[in-house]
């Protein structure tokens, strides 16, 4: 492996000229940036790695020298390292097939955390009645989990290369079954005895930290109550590179003294009195954004229904509006004197019509 050609830069190119060539590719094959791109996440190393040995002026010499010496993949790989009978062993002895899968079982421990996608995060805003049919804009604070920014969101920070103190500097470990003693790659260092990183201090490792950040969230007209809004990757940070999760916005719309919404239609109740119900009549309702004209014809009844079209609440998906539908009651005025008692009689003798006539028609 020639970590000049990696780089991109000649065999006799300043310290000034691999730095400036190592920002240039961890800008295009940064893990952040390349989220779950093995081949990307690779390469970031190898150059990496090309980056520490040239901008080291014995590690280079000796580079120049001698070439590279393949580094092992860091993860896991255990070898049979033979047997060890100065140590009394306790307990019964395990079987091949328990003895292999243990060694399995420390593979598969030491294999490097895949990425995974961030958790989403659900909040509630609350909106007033007429608020939620118009277009608006609202800031809110969301406290979530971000990338560190002091190692982005790798938990371990660049450190001055010192000998790994899991292995002391072997680049591998001893791990015994019995009698029988295994060696495998050490974790820590990948198998190089040397140590170029620390655990971040700011995250404890953990690769994300709490921020509490203002967002904007543009909330569409007519949103209903109990609908729910997705903001992509604005949830908590992933781990291992992965993308972030969505922030989830319910919305909870107050009630109004007047209309109730139904669907995108809004509902009404309107009074009358009897001499509008009987000749008719033209009036003034109120509306979300006015007031609008009703017309109601002669003998309404009461519980009626009219409707006065494109007077609801918009859909938040076509921006069309639904109709106003107005339920009208009738309210009986109080008669209290006497001369409106003879006037009510006179009006029942000239009209006079038996309206329970069909509640009896199956009995005759």
């Amino acid at each position: 492996m020639d970590f000049y050609l990696i780089l991109g830069v000649d065999c006799d190119a300043s310290v000034q000229q691999v730095k400036r060539a190592y920002t240039r590719l961890a800008r295009r094959y940064h893990p952040d940036i390349n989220p779950g791109d093995r081949e990307a996440a690779a390469f970031y190393c190898r150059a990496t790695e090309a980056y520490d040995t040239l901008c080291d002026s014995e590690r280079r010499k000796m580079y120049d020298t001698h070439g590279h010496t393949a580094t092992p993949v860091p993860g896991a790989s255990i070898e049979f390292h033979g047997f060890d009978f100065s140590a009394p062993v306790s307990g019964a002895s395990a079987t091949f097939a328990e003895l292999f899968s243990e060694v399995l079982h420390e593979a598969c421990d030491d294999e490097a955390i895949p990425a995974r996608t961030g958790s989403d995060l659900h909040v509630d805003i609350t909106l007033g009645f007429e608020e939620a049919l118009v277009a608006v804009e609202r800031r809110m604070m969301v406290t979530r989990l971000v990338a560190c920014a002091a190692c982005v969101g790798t938990g371990a920070r660049r450190a001055t290369e010192t000998s790994c103190e899991d292995c002391a500097g072997a680049g591998t470990s001893l791990w015994r079954r019995g009698h029988m003693v295994f060696t495998k790659t050490c974790s820590t260092c990948g198998g190089t005895g040397r140590q170029r990183q620390q655990p971040c201090g700011l995250c404890r490792a953990d690769g994300v930290v709490s921020q509490t950040d203002e967002i904007i969230i543009q909330i569409p007209a007519g949103v209903a109550d109990g609908a729910r809004m997705r903001v992509l990757e604005n949830g908590h940070a992933g781990r291992g590179g992965g993308a972030a999760g969505d922030l989830y916005i319910t919305a909870r719309v107050g009630v109004h003294r007047l209309f109730v919404r139904d669907g995108n239609d809004l509902r009404l109740e309107v009074p009358i009195t009897v001499i509008e119900a009987v000749l008719g009549a033209t009036f003034d309702v109120p509306a979300v954004d006015g007031r609008v004209r009703l017309r109601i014809p002669p003998g309404t009844s009461s519980g009626q229904e009219f409707r006065v079209k494109n007077y609801g609440a918009p859909s938040p998906r076509t921006r069309e509006r639904g109709d106003l539908i107005v339920t009208v009651t009738l309210v009986l005025p109080r008669v209290k004197d006497q001369r409106s008692k003879e006037l009510l009689q006179e009006f029942e003798q000239i009209h006079s019509t038996d309206v329970r006539s069909d509640l009896f028609v199956e009995y005759r």
